[in-house]
């Protein structure tokens, strides 16, 4: 565990601060009540209070985003989110990003890679996806946690929060977030992923998305600014086969009859990338 992201840490349970406790070959951080959180011989520590609701996406599902990002497909959400971080992150001479949801990690290691000076923590209930974002970057560590109960941080500890298709729990967000920090959210614009969804009955992007992000959101922050970014894919079938896979339309479509339709499209099969960028401030 890094130095600048173990001193922010803090016990689930109880709220104290944590230190390692590695002992031999086996590796854990503890607080001082003695409570104690194993990490996985993958990189990552668990730092669950109890049971999480749900595990997450399936080996499945992060396996198909891990191919599909590694290939560039989504780099401009990547570049955007980076120049995003660049532009806001305050002076601190330890910044902290932190993504929860973060999957496999890919955003994290993109801002990271904009801020050279700054840690990052990729918290995720996937262990799946945990076991690729304890090595997404140098300097990231990854922890599991559920982004509905309360964060594994110190009160106004991070200096940057990504939420890049992720639940937001602006009450915790806010706790977390130093005053001068900010959070970036990314959200799928009306036509993301317009030509798929017409075609492959996908699930559509909520006409009310954006009210709904400033429901969870509007208590605890001010949304700065905001602007679309866009690009144009000419994906392979096999590509839209990851795609769809990845995405929340996986849980929910016949397999059998998903392949056939996309082995009915014609290729390459173009797509519309499109999302928003968020930048909020905190109350």
């Amino acid at each position: 565990m890094l130095p600048s992201v173990l001193t922010r840490l803090r016990c689930p349970v109880c709220g104290e601060p944590l230190a390692d406790a590695t002992a031999g070959t086996t590796r854990a951080l503890r607080c001082p009540r003695g409570h104690s959180f194993d990490t996985a011989r993958q990189g990552y520590v668990n730092l669950l209070a109890g049971r999480a609701p749900h595990s997450g996406d399936s080996a499945g599902m992060v396996a198909a985003r891990a191919d599909f990002l590694a290939a560039g497909h989504y780099d401009t959400v990547a570049a955007a989110l980076a120049a995003a971080a660049t532009r806001v992150a305050p002076d601190d001479p330890y910044p902290l990003v932190v993504e929860p949801g973060a999957g496999t990690g890919h955003y994290l290691a993109a801002v990271l890679a904009a801020l050279p000076d700054a840690a990052g923590l990729a918290l995720d209930v996937a262990k799946p996806a945990l076991r690729r974002a304890a090595r997404a970057h140098p300097r990231a560590a990854a922890a599991l946690a559920d982004t509905w109960q309360r964060l594994p941080l110190a009160d106004r500890s991070v200096t940057v929060l990504l939420n890049v298709f992720a639940p937001r729990n602006g009450p915790e967000f806010h706790r977390v977030l130093d005053p001068a920090g900010a959070l970036l959210v990314v959200t799928p614009a009306a036509d993301h992923l317009a030509e798929l969804v017409d075609a492959l009955d996908l699930l559509r992007v909520d006409p009310a998305k954006a009210d709904r992000v400033a429901g969870s959101l509007g208590a605890h922050f001010v949304e700065e600014s905001a602007d679309e970014h866009r690009a144009r894919l000419a994906l392979t079938r096999a590509e839209v086969t990851t795609l769809v896979g990845m995405g929340p339309s996986a849980w929910h479509a016949d397999p059998e009859r998903l392949a056939a339709q996309i082995a009915a499209l014609p290729e390459p099969v173009p797509v519309t990338l499109a999302v928003r960028l968020g930048t909020h401030r905190p109350r």
